[in-house]
Parts: C-alpha cells; structure tokens; sequence
C-alpha cells in the first residue's frame, strides 16, 4: 500500500462554497495540482463556468477559483492507496482533513459541493459521524465525479450539472447584498 497525503485548501476568507475531492490520484500527485490527470473534467468544466480557457496556467485557474469565492480541497487528508482509483484507498487508513478549522477560518461557507459519490461517502463517514461541528444551514450536494474513470457520464452531462456551482454563488450573492448571512 502507497501512504498518500492531499493537498492544503486553496480558498480566501471570503469563500462561499467548497468544492471537495476524495484525495489527489497519482498524477495530481506527481505535479502537486489539484485535478491534473489530462482526461479529468475538472478544469474544462470549471473554465466554462468562470469563463476562462482550460489551459490558463494552474496558478491562474487557481486565482479564479477564489476570485470566484469558490474553495477547493479533498476530504481524505491521509490515507493509504495504491493508483488512483478511490474503490482502492484502504478504509481503516483514512484520516480526514481538519474540517472544523477550515469551517472556522471559513465561515460564509454554506454550500459544499462533492465532486462525486467517494467524497460524499468519505466525509459522511468521517467527518459528519466523526462528531466534527458543521455549520448550521450547510447544504451538501453530489455531482458527477469529473474523474476519467466515471467515463459512462459525458463530459457535456457533467456541466450541466455542475452549473449548480453557479446558482449557488449567485444565490449567496443576492443573500449578501439583502443583508442576509444565510442564503441557503
């Protein structure tokens, strides 16, 4: 078994909505970037939505993530797991993220977004029945897994469902300029 370790948020104080991931595969691993395998979805679905081209350089991407108020971060801070494939990361090995000190340095967050059903499970498991303190409101939502290896969902089916990252910020932001904190 390979011992594997995620990577920090990227988010500004200002963050709206969180974004999470299982944990990094070997490839994003490899080149220390969220989402780098060339076939994963992440990135052309993200420059659609924030209008900018997929290529832009990852420090870039990385900025319109947050100018957008949008984190990003993996649920599983350590584990182990050899490949890619979330099916293989060894369940008894699994240690999350700091999740209650993200919430705290974070708190106009009020939606999380999993990309796909392994980070749903993952922070279900260990972060909710872990007995971590959530923000009251929090929505939570599952959205097709931009990984390469959930193939049988086109990459044009997962956008449309992804564009819900979208009328989430859009609705915190009307919540925002009503002078309502939560507008979940």
């Amino acid at each position: 078994m390979t011992n594997i370790q995620s990577f920090d948020y990227v988010a500004t104080p200002d963050a709206r909505v969180l974004i999470l991931g299982s944990i990094p595969g070997v490839k994003s691993l490899q080149e220390v970037q969220y989402y780098a395998h060339p076939r994963n979805g992440f990135w052309p679905i993200m420059a659609e939505l924030l209008g900018f081209a997929p290529d832009t350089p990852y420090p870039e991407r990385l900025e319109r993530l947050k100018n957008a108020r949008i984190a990003l971060w993996d649920v599983v801070h350590r584990c182990h797991r050899p490949g890619s494939l979330d099916q293989n990361i060894a369940g008894d090995s699994v240690e999350a993220n700091d999740f209650a000190t993200f919430f705290h340095l974070h708190p106009q967050v009020r939606t999380i977004y999993f990309n796909g059903g392994t980070a749903e499970t993952l922070f279900k498991r260990h972060v909710i029945r872990g007995g971590i303190a959530l923000p009251a409101g929090l929505d939570m939502t599952r959205l097709p897994s931009t990984s390469p290896a959930n193939a049988g969902v086109r990459l044009e089916q997962k956008l449309e469902q992804w564009r819900a990252v979208l009328e989430a910020l859009a609705a915190h932001q009307t919540g925002a300029e009503d002078g309502c904190n939560d507008a979940s």
